[in-house]
């Protein structure tokens, strides 16, 4: 046995070794094969070898390539957004031509592109494509998109200069910005514009890009395309522009509100023959040929008792365009668009807005303010978006974010209400409440005590709202007072969303007294609920949409559904009696109507930065915002002073005529002041009633209004030359809430 275990022992080992040999053997020769190899690729590439220039050129083409590739990834990361932007569906959901008519069935302004098939770019007078292409861009048959050597002309006429005096933008590129992105100055957006105008070069002929630039660039006055704009701005078909006119439109492409001939005419003019000028030093036309048009420049239509509503009309297109993404109106984009707008109220509203903020706004040092004004189903007659829309095409009254202040309590006396918790008559303390180390307080921090709940928001006591959401907590069944309250803002939130206030609601314990931020319109259509009985009114342009064929295939009242009843009937009217003590008990007593029953809000934010006046008849709905773009200080305006004049001023006007509607809970006017209301009609401007009232021509009412203010001039007490104010003022928003008297 030992002997066989020996011997087995002998050739593993002599296996073991016969392994490592041919592993080794392998290796090595292997090792010989590789060196073998690279002997012969050295000795290949050796007879490749350069030197001197020769070195340098393949050094430099291998560098190229390196840096291309690299390149090719990262203008591949960067084109992704933009091709993202320009999908073809993207540029054909832009052809929309929409014409909007007011309640009366007068025309009231275009927005979206204006085709004409029957006007094709041949037919265009040659003179008018000369002069655009001369001041827009000379090399624009030449360039794939962007024009290199245009930009790096602009880039070094801009530097010598020190400042920005020659853009560099081919025609394309400003087709792309116009078609797919906005007027955002930043670098990301000029390289999205830059691969969009590729795209656009590669899908489309150059003559068809030429087309839709002229179709759809703003023109100023409210047009969009030369089609438009020759219409307004001269009264004739684009067909017929002569060299002078057609050297006017092309200067409204660099800035429409600057050189718009209704606005600035020798403005207009000198840059109609900087246009003249271009098209000479382009080659496109002689001295001669031009000295004619600079002789005898054009002359446009007067238009300056024309107004046209831009921040209405922005709005409703973007609406009618979210009707078309919801699939309400099909794949019609040629449409006509009946709006519930009254322009008497529009008119009234932006002359009150201009006239309040020229004569109190510099002693408030409040340089803005936007209204709302709609029926109380949601339809919206009127929208002011700003002080000046030429200067700043910003729609304070549906994009802008702000603080509303006490203008927010109702939403949150409404959710306690309705969670069955208070009632009007409820006697309620403002005392001392915090939530963990925050305490808001009233102004003097003093408290008034014991009160009823109408007398408490009539005097926009800020202690209350805090109250209510701590006690919507606590109807849970929570006990810590922070939870409570975290839970009752919840259920504010949930019921201000319920009622319309739709941008976002943040959470924060100073809530309940309105430091949450909303946009004028949503402050309208919450406030439509109290006023209509507790139902959401949507805030709306469209009642009746047809096609290009004159057929309808949209009217509000048949494609939308029936309002939801986000409020009880009960807590509607019971709150329309606590807000109905407001304009005649409260801080909003310069909103007051007289013969008219109202019930309104005022808001003031920390700061003075923002103020508010948001009422309601049982007719019509207002919201009114003052304040400053950059959210800095005013001096000391409060939702009663130039917010509740404004409301007064829109709606004693807006008023007259109208049968007037009882406010739901409100008992009804006194008859014989509703008929001293009545007997001002005749020297109205609304044809808000009546038979006949709506054929009655729209220069007609401009007649009407003109002589209507005659008699009507909005004048406020002062004293030593500033703003007295009158009443309960209040301030409530931020880390310390006060309420002033």
């Amino acid at each position: 046995m030992e002997f066989r275990k020996t011997g087995w022992t002998t050739r593993l080992k002599r296996f073991a070794l016969a392994v490592d040999s041919w592993v080794d053997a392998g290796l090595w020769g292997a090792a010989r094969r590789a060196g073998d190899t690279y002997e012969r690729i050295r000795s290949a590439t050796d007879r490749l070898t350069v030197s001197g220039g020769q070195r340098l050129a393949v050094e430099g083409i291998s560098e190229g390539l390196n840096l291309g590739i690299a390149g090719a990834f990262l203008m591949l990361a960067l084109a992704i957004p933009a091709f993202q932007e320009g999908r073809e569906d993207a540029l054909k959901h832009q052809v929309f031509a929409v014409t909007f008519l007011d309640r009366y069935g007068v025309e009231l302004g275009h927005r979206g592109a204006r085709h004409d098939d029957s006007l094709k770019l041949e037919e265009m007078p040659d003179h008018l494509l000369k002069a655009v292409l001369a001041t827009e861009d000379r090399r624009f048959y030449e360039h794939f998109g962007i024009d290199v050597f245009g930009t790096l002309r602009a880039v070094t006429v801009n530097a010598r200069a020190s400042g920005v005096v020659q853009g560099g933008s081919s025609l394309t590129q400003q087709l792309a910005k116009n078609l797919f992105l906005t007027n955002e100055r930043s670098l990301d957006r000029k390289i999205k514009e830059a691969f969009l105008a590729i795209w656009l070069e590669q899908r489309l002929t150059k003559n068809e890009i030429l087309k839709l630039y002229l179709d759809r660039a703003y023109m100023g006055g409210g047009t969009f395309g030369v089609a438009a704009a020759a219409d307004y701005y001269f009264g004739k078909s684009v067909r017929d522009v002569t060299l002078a006119e057609a050297a006017m439109l092309a200067g409204l492409f660099k800035a429409p509100t600057k050189y718009a001939p209704h606005v600035n005419l020798p403005a207009a003019r000198a840059r109609a023959n900087d246009v003249l000028n271009a098209m000479v030093d382009a080659g496109f036309m002689t001295a001669g040929q031009v000295d004619s048009a600079k002789r005898n420049p054009a002359t446009p239509i007067d238009r300056r008792r024309d107004s046209s509503p831009d921040y209405y009309l922005d709005w409703a297109f973007d609406e009618i365009r979210r009707l078309a993404d919801d699939g309400k109106i099909g794949p019609e984009r040629v449409l006509t668009v009946k709006t519930p707008h009254d322009p008497a109220i529009q008119d009234r509203a932006d002359e009150a807005i201009e006239s309040i903020l020229r004569q109190h706004g510099p002693g408030y040092r409040a340089k803005q303010a936007a209204t709302a004004v709609m029926d109380t189903d949601g339809a919206v007659r009127a929208l002011v978006g700003g002080r000046d829309y030429g200067a700043s095409q910003f729609n304070r009254a549906t994009a802008s974010l702000r603080q509303p202040g006490s203008s927010f309590k109702p939403f949150v006396y409404a959710a306690a209400m309705q969670a069955g918790l208070y009632k009007p008559s409820t006697i309620v303390s403002d005392r001392p409440v915090c939530i963990g180390n925050w305490c808001p307080n009233n102004y003097g921090r003093s408290f008034a005590g014991s009160m009823p709940l109408t007398v408490a928001l009539a005097k926009s006591i800020n202690t209350i709202p805090v109250q209510m959401s701590i006690a919507l907590g606590q109807a849970t069944g929570e006990t810590h007072v922070a939870r409570a309250a975290r839970i009752g803002r919840l259920k504010i939130i949930e019921t201000s969303r319920a009622m319309g206030l739709n941008s976002p609601l943040t959470d924060t314990v100073s809530l309940p007294i309105g430091a949450a931020e909303v946009t004028v319109i949503d402050m309208a259509a919450g406030y439509a609920v109290f006023a209509n009985g507790g139902r959401r009114a949507r805030p709306y342009a469209a009642v009746e949409i047809r096609n290009s064929h004159g057929e309808v295939i949209y009217r509000h009242d048949r494609n939308e559904p029936e309002p939801a009843q986000v409020l009880s009937t009960q807590v509607a009217q019971d709150m329309n009696f606590m807000l109905s003590k407001v304009p005649t008990e409260g801080t909003g007593r310069r909103a007051a109507l007289e013969g008219v029953v109202t019930a309104g809000k005022t808001g003031t934010t920390n700061g003075y930065k923002d103020a508010w006046y948001v009422g309601y008849s049982g007719n019509l709905v207002g919201a009114v915002w003052y304040g400053n773009d950059d959210s800095s200080e005013t001096a000391n305006m409060t939702g009663g002073s130039l917010p509740a004049m404004t409301w007064k001023e829109i709606m004693q006007f807006a008023h007259q005529g109208l049968e007037l509607k009882p406010i739901p809970g409100v008992a009804p006017p006194d008859p014989k002041a509703a008929t001293v209301a009545k007997a001002q009609a005749p020297a109205t401007l609304s044809p808000a009633s009546g038979p006949g009232a709506g054929h009655m021509p729209r220069q007609s009412f401009e007649v009407l209004s003109s002589v209507g203010a005659m008699f009507k001039t909005i004048e406020a007490p002062r004293r030593n030359g500033q703003p007295l104010q009158v009443g309960i003022r209040e301030v409530s928003s931020g880390a310390e809430q006060r309420t002033l008297r």
